[in-house]
């Protein structure tokens, strides 16, 4: 139970963090989806400097990270977490396999939306 408080807490300020900041960076540039774009890097800058200290040093407890990388950083953006395994993957020289998952994540991602979008329009009844 205590794990699902902290992802619960850390979801909550994720997901606040993430309107204000995607909010206020997409404010000033309009055009151009800059809020998720800052949000993104910001989270994988993020989540990689906490799992590396976690890993290369013993000063961020299991629960903080929990509360950080699944909570916190997972309500403020996913692409840190595939910005993570991807260069893990570059790590351990798994070249295939990187180009596989951005590949994938981009390409089904955006197939994912646009069947979405379909499904939307059929359900709605809206005509294209």
């Amino acid at each position: 139970m205590r794990t699902i408080i902290l992802i619960g807490i850390g979801g909550l300020t994720g997901a606040i963090l993430r309107y204000t900041i995607s909010g206020w960076a997409q404010n000033s540039y309009p055009r151009f989806p800059l809020g998720t774009l800052t949000v993104n890097i910001i989270g994988s800058l993020l989540l990689g400097l906490i799992m590396y200290l976690s890993e290369y040093s013993a000063n961020i407890s299991t629960d903080q990270r929990i509360f950080l990388t699944i909570g916190m950083l997972g309500a403020f953006t996913t692409m840190s977490t595939f910005s993570y395994e991807t260069f893990k993957l570059f790590e351990q020289k798994e070249f295939y396999m990187l180009l596989l998952n951005i590949v994938g994540n981009n390409l089904l991602c955006f197939t994912g939306i646009y069947l979405g979008k379909l499904i939307a329009l059929r359900i709605s009844g809206v005509s294209t």
